[in-house]
């Protein structure tokens, strides 16, 4: 599936949620790893994006190595390359869809 690009240029970003280990199996603690990036594993990250007088909280997943290591919520960030991707699936009979978001990397704002 695509993937878009989202600017992010005239934005506020804070950290919503501190970064969290993206897991594939939650019964055995599997980390997901990034597919670009072998041996790197992937967190996800909440965001709050305010631009234009509206304001959205984005659950971003993000490889490890583009995380500083003093990120908490309410620190102001960069975002660098968020793209969003629409996905769909099937479980136990039911359709499930909605939209992931990745970046590259996040970086405080001194």
């Amino acid at each position: 599936m695509p993937s878009f690009k989202i600017d992010l240029q005239t934005a506020v970003v804070f950290v919503a949620t501190a970064p969290t280990p993206k897991l594939i199996n939650q019964k055995t603690g599997e980390r997901a790893m990034d597919r670009d990036n072998p041996g790197v594993a992937l967190s996800t990250v909440g965001l709050l994006v305010s631009d234009d007088g509206e304001g959205n909280l984005y659950q971003v997943t993000i490889p490890e190595t583009g995380l500083p290591a003093d990120l908490t919520p309410g620190v102001p960030v960069r975002v660098t390359g968020l793209k969003a991707r629409d996905w769909e699936n099937e479980f136990n009979g039911q359709k499930r869809h909605g939209i992931s978001f990745r970046a590259i990397a996040i970086t405080t704002v001194a």
